[in-house]
């Protein structure tokens, strides 16, 4: 029997889905949380941006290469990477489906190991986290026989 397990993500919410073969559905095998990605920037970061020297009369502030919501959600990506990893590495699926808002598809393709990328055979550009089981299904009727 060919497992196949849909992932659908966002920088925050990541539902993990196995479907068993043809017309037996949708089931959550894990749910992922990262509170720390619906934090607001300044609510990240410690302390105001470091003071510099700057060439000139003015002074200058330091600012992070990467915002601290970006940077959350870079390492929320590579937490879901690393669950298809241990995934592929097991035998628990045979072919994957993402399904994420396009940034965030951007993290996952750039963070999952080359074994693993090509074990998926779709890739949706949405943000269906707050979809229901069935919903999900009729919208991913088209890549898999649910």
């Amino acid at each position: 029997m060919a497992i196949t397990w849909i992932l659908v993500a966002n920088a925050s919410l990541a539902k993990l889905y196995a479907n068993l073969g043809p017309n037996k559905g949708l089931t959550l095998v894990k749910e992922l949380i990262h509170p720390e990605s619906r934090q607001k920037n300044a609510e990240l970061v410690t302390d105001r941006s470091g003071a510099m020297a700057a060439n000139g009369s003015g002074g200058g502030s330091m600012q992070p290469q990467t915002l601290p919501k970006q940077h959350e959600a870079k390492v929320f990506a590579q937490e879901i990477a690393q669950e298809l990893y241990q995934g592929r590495a097991k035998n628990a699926f045979k072919r994957a489906i993402l399904v994420a808002p396009p940034a965030f598809m951007g993290m996952l393709n750039s963070v999952i190991d080359a074994p693993t990328a090509q074990m998926v055979t779709d890739r949706f550009e949405k943000d269906y986290t707050k979809t229901t089981q069935n919903e999900l299904s009729e919208r991913l009727g088209s890549a898999i026989f649910l």
